[in-house]
């Protein structure tokens, strides 16, 4: 029999409380570290958004000597111009894209097709730094020139590269380094569309899929630092300033008939985004594929300017409710052909802007024409059913609602509309996943793998 046991602790060892303690503060100093890096990464994120927004501007003050934005940038040069602007832009993101891949083939360094939403999923930050450059490069040259897409999507994205880039370098445990990436991904959210709390949701509802609890306070965090810092150096207003909207409980029963125009609308555009690509890949070079939807694009914005850029000036201009529904119809219908071209054509930018455009002229156009037949107290404030279809055309567009309702109303400051704007969206998901469209960003719990 042995004189001493196995279990014996020996007589130099700590007490257990002792240990227990030195355990405890030990993993205290790693919890604070994270958060720290976590706020280092909300910081990048904005700065990462400013600088975009800054390229875009030059490259449309180089291509049309306006830095007022692409709607009137786009009315302030001739109509025969537009075209040519679309086109020439279009042109040099493809060639950015054709040659640039070249490029990131002979790199080594990260996964050369990993996507930041998937490298969440994955719990992966090795995204490619190359394959980032070209793709923010080739993203501005469209955004610049007047591509019918949305800014904030590359937005994101270089903040994620920016949070990746953080944590490869960050003195912190292997495990905790995909939430620093997965910070940098709701601060661009955050930073770019002014709503700290969407951004939370988004990584939570669409990227993780609920499924990281212990991520959820360094996001918050990032995304808290990110807003912020935007807040001080640009504009501490909401992305779209309203006034106060009434909710009026009699019209719930027209939302509630709208709402299924809203899912229909959302599946209608996701559909024909895809068709739209599926003709556009018959062409073989990216530099062609671009240059024609860049031309096709500036045709249409010689009679409608408006198809220029995310859409965000006429959303504004549906929430004050000033323009009549015969205009917002016809620029709805512009806008959503030239988004499907400049998508479609394989044109870097992001779509959440744009379906927030479609729920918005929508909600506006059926607004208006329901006040002509139907009484006031069934319709409400017709603005109010802007603000509704932003957040139930993103919804179907998604499949993410919560994202969607918190989104919306933090951009508008109108959270009087929380009960509508939350009934809309479920009927909105409830139509448009019953026939099948693909989301935006797919399914976050089947994605992992």
């Amino acid at each position: 029999m042995s004189a001493v046991d196995d279990d014996t602790p020996s007589p130099l060892a700590p007490p257990a409380r002792v240990r227990r303690h030195v355990a405890l503060l030990s993993s205290t100093a790693a919890t604070l570290r994270l958060w720290l890096w976590a706020a280092a990464a909300g910081a990048i994120a904005a700065g990462s958004t400013l600088a975009f927004r800054w390229l875009t501007v030059q490259i449309e003050w180089v291509f049309t000597r306006q830095d007022s934005g692409l709607v009137e940038a786009a009315r302030a040069i001739a109509a025969w111009q537009r075209p040519i602007v679309c086109a020439i832009g279009g042109l040099l993101a493809g060639l950015v894209l054709q040659y640039g891949a070249r490029w990131v083939a002979r790199g080594k360094q990260g996964d050369h097709y990993l996507d930041y939403i998937d490298a969440a999923r994955q719990g992966r930050v090795d995204l490619n730094d190359r394959a980032n450059l070209m793709r923010t490069v080739s993203a501005a040259l469209s955004i610049g020139t007047g591509a019918s897409i949305g800014r904030e999507g590359p937005m994101v994205q270089l903040a994620a590269w920016g949070s990746a880039w953080l944590a490869r370098i960050a003195p912190i445990r292997p495990e905790q380094r995909s939430a620093i990436m997965v910070c940098g991904i709701a601060a661009g959210i955050a930073a770019a569309y002014h709503a700290p709390v969407a951004g939370v949701v988004f990584v939570l509802e669409l990227a993780l899929g609920f499924f990281a609890r212990h991520t959820v306070a360094p996001v918050l965090i990032a995304s808290g630092t990110a807003s912020a810092l935007v807040y001080v150096m640009v504009d501490p207003k909401p992305l779209y300033a309203t006034t106060p909207m009434a909710m009026v409980p009699s019209s719930i029963v027209f939302t509630l008939i709208a709402s299924i125009a809203f899912g229909g609308f959302g599946w209608g555009f996701l559909k024909l985004v895809e068709r739209s690509r599926l003709l556009f890949c018959r062409i073989a070079s990216p530099a062609l594929r671009l240059g024609l939807g860049g031309l096709l694009v500036g045709g249409l914005s010689a009679f409608t300017p408006e198809v220029w850029g995310n859409g965000y000036s006429v959303v504004s201009r549906a929430l004050a409710g000033t323009d009549p529904w015969q205009w917002l119809a016809l620029v709805l219908v512009t806008k959503v052909i030239a988004t499907s071209w400049s998508s479609g054509s394989g044109a870097i930018g992001g779509m959440f802007t744009p379906s927030l455009f479609v729920g918005a002229a929508a909600g506006g156009v059926m607004a208006q024409v329901a006040a002509l037949w139907l009484p006031t107290a069934w319709v409400g404030d017709p603005r109010s059913l802007v603000v509704i279809g932003m957040a139930a055309v993103l919804t179907a567009a998604t499949h993410a609602p919560l994202m969607a309702i918190t989104m919306v109303l933090e951009m508008t400051n109108e959270f009087q509309l929380t009960v509508p704007v939350m009934l809309a969206c479920a009927v909105s998901y409830a139509i448009s996943t019953q026939f099948g469209a693909r989301p935006l960003y797919g399914n976050p719990i089947e994605a992992v793998r």
